[in-house]
């Protein structure tokens, strides 16, 4: 799916997951779980869903994720700590 011709029609926060509906009727699904601010937002917080044309923005939760990068399977994703 090329995101530049598509676009997205409808995000929400559905059971633990964001789902993201494009206008070509493909969806983008992920686990909030998986990313370290969504995470801990409520569910208030996580349906304020902004839609730009290059990707998501969550106002509450200072998160922003582009369509490229969801694609990709970067979800915003736990940052691995450093071996000591």
């Amino acid at each position: 799916m090329n995101t530049l011709v598509d676009n997205a029609r409808s995000a929400a926060h559905v059971s633990g997951e964001i789902i993201v509906r494009m206008e070509s009727g493909a969806e983008i699904r992920f686990p909030v779980a998986q990313n370290p601010r969504l995470a801990h937002g409520t569910h208030q917080q996580l349906n304020h869903i902004e839609i730009s044309p290059f990707g998501l923005h969550w106002p509450e939760l200072d998160e922003d994720l582009s369509f490229r990068g969801l694609l990709e399977g970067n979800y915003g994703q736990f940052q691995k700590k450093p071996k000591a």
